[in-house]
């Protein structure tokens, strides 16, 4: 029973038989004035031709989420667009959606009206035996027991309203929502934020990951070693990783706080010197040679080449230590080729399933390239090809 009445209890009951109400308060005041059932014809007319307007959209679109769900946005009204329409489609629903709203406004005021009318002539008829009149239904004699009846109809009307509230907000959903391309739209939308998010993720894991490996090396080797110069040099090395670290951190979270401006300022392989002499100041023994036209390479992919670059060197001092590192950077046939090779920690053979590996292997396939990692000839090699274009 609580369950049943439950309904009557929310606003949102009431603001949808006020949206169906609402329909047909002007050509309820039409047909008033003129008095003639022509204007009834005459305003489902009007009422059509409204809805080939790609402004009424809005309208529609305004009043069906602020009274049908109680929301102006978010939660399930997200389905219900507030957006001018644009295809002959989107009219043409519109144009449904207009006169259904009518029929059912008209229907569902009439009842209510008669309902609480019915109401009153059984209780007039239960107290006096005259009816208050007004109902189509005929109450007659003087009876007492007609009061007994008297909450059907209440309760026939409460039906009438929450049953009318939800057929309405059903149609609604299914008139007002989205089209197939908005909603490919929307899911295209959706999908470019997860990438971005997944994109942000990958870059506070490498750069974060890379100055705290860094430091917690440097601190390691500095009180390793008891030498006032070497830990100088050791410090040295920890505020400049952690300074690129800071400079990193602010763009992703300008990202955060400015979603619709991209990210500009990001290194890429033109600063990869820093990176080397980061691994070298760790104690890493760095063999590089950079071969080809670096700074010709296009913004993303030079961009993801020096993440690739810094994950790499980040799993060799996490795990390998200050050991010989060969890295090889060359740009020929249209083609990065980013090559980084360093001895296997004594009694071990790597792991392959590190979230660092897979950001990297992840990088080169977005941009349509590959990348190897594991152990190779009693080496760790990282070997990623990346395409120019």
């Amino acid at each position: 029973m609580v369950r049943m009445l439950r309904p009557l209890t929310r606003a949102v009951t009431y603001t949808r038989w006020l949206h169906l109400s609402m329909a047909i308060v002007w050509p309820a005041l039409w047909l008033f004035i003129d008095e003639a059932w022509w204007t009834v014809g005459t305003a489902t007319v009007v009422l059509g031709l409204a809805g080939l307007l790609p402004a009424m959209r809005v309208v529609e679109g305004l009043q069906a989420r602020l009274l049908l769900t109680g929301h102006r946005d978010g939660g399930a009204d997200e389905e219900i667009v507030v957006a001018p329409s644009v295809t002959w489609g989107d009219r043409g629903r519109l144009v449904v959606w207009l006169q259904t709203r009518l029929f059912l406004g008209a229907l569902l005021s009439h009842l209510s009206v008669q309902l609480l009318l019915l109401t009153v002539d059984l209780v007039s008829t239960a107290l006096s035996g005259e009816r208050a009149g007004g109902a189509w239904l005929v109450v007659t004699g003087h009876h007492g027991w007609h009061a007994l009846l008297s909450p059907l109809p209440l309760a026939l009307a409460a039906a009438v309203v929450v049953g009318s509230g939800h057929l309405i907000t059903r149609i609604a959903l299914r008139l007002l929502g989205p089209s197939p391309a908005e909603r490919l739209a929307a899911l295209e939308e959706r999908t470019e934020q997860l990438l971005e998010r997944t994109r942000i993720a990958r870059e506070l894991h490498d750069s974060i990951g890379h100055a705290l490996t860094v430091a917690v090396v440097q601190a390691g080797a500095a009180r390793a070693a008891k030498d006032p110069a070497f830990t100088d040099r050791a410090l040295d090395a920890i505020e400049e990783t952690g300074r690129a670290a800071l400079e990193d951190l602010e763009r992703v979270l300008a990202v955060l706080r400015e979603s619709e401006k991209p990210v500009s300022g990001r290194p890429t392989l033109a600063d990869a010197d820093r990176l080397l002499e980061s691994a070298r100041a760790s104690g890493a023994k760095v063999d590089a040679e950079v071969t080809g036209p670096v700074e010709t390479v296009p913004g993303p992919v030079s961009r993801e080449g020096y993440r690739i670059l810094q994950e790499s060197l980040t799993n060799v001092l996490r795990h390998a230590g200050p050991v010989p590192v060969r890295v090889r950077v060359r740009v020929a046939d249209d083609t990065l080729v980013l090559a980084i090779r360093n001895p296997l920690p004594a009694g071990g053979t790597g792991s392959g399933r590190g979230s660092g590996l897979r950001g990297i292997r992840e990088r080169a396939a977005l941009l349509g390239g590959r990348a190897r990692t594991g152990p190779d000839e009693g080496d760790w090699q990282v070997h990623a090809e990346l395409p120019l274009s």
